[in-house]
């Protein structure tokens, strides 16, 4: 990608949705290297999809030369951002934030070549929690509209359920955050959610207004799915880059199982694949759709967990689901085990002792154990749906009692549905 310019490529990957001056941006890259940033509030212990979507487009700009931020929230995450949010955010300690601030800053090293000496990343507190309030209301609340700042669709939503002033102040913070970093960073470009633009034009007009700088804002398309519904969300919550949370193989599984019309896109935004080879992907159908699945779960897999984490969810998922191979025309550049290779052990695994078998293990609570299923009920309701098999068996009866019969070798393997999997051996 060298020598390209970085607008065209996010804009062929498909992570442009509005730019305030698209001429001006792509000019403003051509003359040399541009200093950018996203924001990350630490809300959560963990960054999930939705994160690394925005973090992808920052490691384009890094490969490509220029200097991403990473702007972590300690400040803001105080306030609460009310963009998207049908209700106020639920307020975090200071120990909580800091506890995430950590963790996200962990996470985000996975994702960037700090050697290379480009990207920086900041908290926003460093700047915000010694502002005086007198003084920014003064220096920088004169000159926001309040008219303005009510017809963001950010507040225009909030205003039936109810928008607290705390809130009210965050579009001010998060523009003073662009203000701030044009003038320690030179940072000419502030890029997040469409749901975001609002604050976004802000720091803009903020930063022409104060400093009479020209700066410019980049919106990416919201993370939905072919059906409308917000990418990066399971039966189970958020898809989490925290092994902790969602292991590597559940990782992995998420994207092999991601419906057919966004398979085109996520390998987009998701893998670092060339977009020529990506576009071949379209009006693919069968076996070979179910190729480009798995090498983009794979490729995905590698950005977030790693290549010997990918690898051994590319294996379980071989053993569980049958072993193929993967033809070599599919996505070439890809470096993903093209011939099979499948290994149980790598399937997500749970140890029983001989103790609870000796008195019989009812099926429902092994599934509920085993995470298949979240509750005794679910799991009830799924037997009698024919959804699960016991060693590729039916079972249909919820009183079915699990005992040393039922293993092999050891070994059984219990699936739910088509997708999930999950082998339980004795102790």
């Amino acid at each position: 990608m060298a020598g390209m310019n970085p607008f065209q490529v996010l804009k062929d990957r498909g992570f442009v949705a509005q730019v305030t001056d698209e001429a001006a941006l792509s000019a403003a890259f051509a003359a040399g290297p541009v200093t950018a940033y996203v924001g990350y509030d630490p809300t959560a212990a963990s960054l999930h999809v939705g994160h690394l979507f925005t973090l992808m487009s920052l490691v384009h700009l890094e490969r490509l030369g220029h200097r991403p931020i990473v702007v972590l929230g300690g400040g803001t995450a105080m306030v609460g951002d009310p963009s998207g949010k049908t209700e106020m955010r639920q307020m975090l300690t200071p120990d909580q934030i800091q506890a995430n601030l950590d963790a996200f800053r962990a996470q985000v090293a996975r994702f960037f070549d700090f050697g290379a000496g480009r990207t920086t990343v900041v908290d926003n507190a460093s700047w915000l929690l010694d502002l005086k309030y007198i003084e920014f209301l003064r220096d920088i609340g004169r000159h926001f509209s309040v008219n303005r700042m009510l017809a963001a669709e950010a507040y225009k939503l909030r205003l039936e359920r109810g928008l607290s002033f705390i809130e009210f102040n965050y579009q001010l913070l998060q523009a003073y955050d662009f203000l701030q970093l044009r003038r320690r960073y030179d940072c000419r470009l502030q890029m997040g959610g469409d749901d975001q633009w609002g604050n976004i034009l802000a720091g803009v007009d903020l930063c022409r207004r104060v400093d009479q700088t020209l700066v410019h804002g980049l919106t990416f398309p919201l993370l939905l799915t072919a059906t409308g519904q917000k990418m990066g969300k399971t039966e189970s919550g958020a898809v989490w880059l925290d092994a902790a949370r969602l292991s590597p193989y559940d990782y992995y599984q998420y994207w092999v199982n991601v419906h057919d019309a966004d398979v085109m896109r996520m390998l987009g935004f998701f893998t670092f694949l060339p977009m020529e080879e990506v576009r071949a992907v379209q009006g693919l159908s069968g076996a070979d759709l179910n190729t480009a699945k798995a090498i983009l779960a794979y490729e995905a897999t590698v950005i977030a967990h790693g290549e010997e984490q990918a690898a051994g969810a590319h294996r379980a998922a071989q053993a569980a689901f049958g072993s193929r191979t993967l033809p070599a025309s599919i996505l070439p550049s890809s470096k993903v085990p093209r011939g099979g290779g499948a290994d149980v052990a790598e399937i997500p695994t749970t140890i029983v002792s001989r103790a609870e078998l000796d008195k019989g293990l009812a099926l429902p609570a092994l599934l509920q154990q085993t995470g298949l299923a979240a509750s005794m009920n679910e799991a009830r309701r799924k037997i009698g749906e024919n959804a699960v098999k016991l060693n590729d068996q039916v079972v249909s009866d919820a009183r079915y009692q699990v005992t040393a019969m039922d293993f092999e070798a050891g070994r059984l393997i219990l699936k739910l549905g088509k997708k999930k999997v999950h082998q339980v051996k004795v102790a």
